[in-house]
């Protein structure tokens, strides 16, 4: 099974940026589309941002125009670019990979172990 491992969480004033990665563990990472989900405890997950292997992506409403998702296949990578955070995007991160090539939703592959970002005023 495909492991990924995030990492770039942490603490940041609100209004600042973080920037979180998921590397995949194999070469046909570029065939999966893949995403980010949020959880804050005793919350549902919550979708963040996807992309597709063709690098169509798509955002949840919350986060648009602040958040950008990004992947870089020659590295087996997904990047998300977190600028003007708010104490509200407090959560933990996960990073998934979906099935195939679109990001069809609880079409999962597999799901990163989550990394801490923490958000404060």
């Amino acid at each position: 099974q495909v492991q990924l491992v995030e990492s770039g969480g942490g603490l940041v004033q609100s209004g600042g940026s973080l920037r979180l990665s998921c590397a995949a563990s194999e070469i046909t990472f570029s065939m999966y589309a893949m995403g980010w989900y949020r959880q804050v405890p005793g919350k549902q997950r919550e979708l963040v941002a996807t992309i597709t292997s063709g690098e169509r992506t798509n955002y949840a409403d919350s986060v648009k125009g602040r958040f950008t998702i990004s992947r870089d296949n020659a590295k087996n990578t997904v990047y998300l670019q977190m600028n003007s955070l708010k104490t509200e995007d407090t959560a933990v991160y996960y990073c998934v990979q979906y099935s195939g090539s679109y990001a069809v939703e609880h079409s999962f592959r597999s799901w990163g172990q989550g990394t801490q970002v923490t958000v404060s005023s």
